[in-house]
């Protein structure tokens, strides 16, 4: 009976930690609808970086860029929905006062993680080919602090 009870716990202990990862399937902060040519004039939306999951606690979240320390709330700070995307590059970047990190989950499937490509410890992401659909952003922080912080999202042509 003991061996069963400490099996029950070890599996709910790893079940916790699974949920406290970023999950795109969570209902994100604030979500928008944007095409190619809206985001040709750069966007900018206000945001608390920040969060509690440590991202390399989190197994299933392999980014193909940079792969550094950062901490991220479990929901998407923001979901887009984009269209008519195939003549873009698509520009993802934090202003923040403090050491900021992205992670973006794309349409596509893909992670994408970044902490300083914006100088001044800010991230950056350039999605060459992004795919229409759904995007999911998270703005964290690299040693877990929280604060004021600005996404910024622009597209360029190709």
């Amino acid at each position: 009976m003991k061996k069963i009870l400490t099996a029950a716990l070890i599996w709910a202990g790893l079940a916790g930690a699974a949920a406290a990862c970023p999950n795109y399937e969570l209902g994100a902060g604030e979500a928008y609808d944007a095409s190619g040519r809206q985001l040709y004039e750069q966007r900018r939306f206000s945001v608390i970086a920040g969060g509690d999951n440590y991202i390399w606690d989190c197994k299933y979240i392999r980014p193909g860029t940079d792969q550094g320390a950062g901490y991220f709330p479990s929901a998407p700070d923001f979901r887009f929905f984009l269209s008519d995307m195939g003549p873009y590059k698509l520009e993802i970047s934090v202003i923040s006062d403090c050491d900021a990190a992205l992670l973006i989950n794309t349409a596509s499937g893909n992670w994408y993680y970044d902490d300083d490509d914006n100088g001044n410890l800010d991230p950056k992401i350039v999605l060459t080919r992004p795919a229409n659909g759904q995007i999911d952003i998270w703005i964290g922080t690299y040693d877990g602090e929280y604060c004021d912080a600005a996404l910024y999202m622009e597209t360029f042509r190709k």
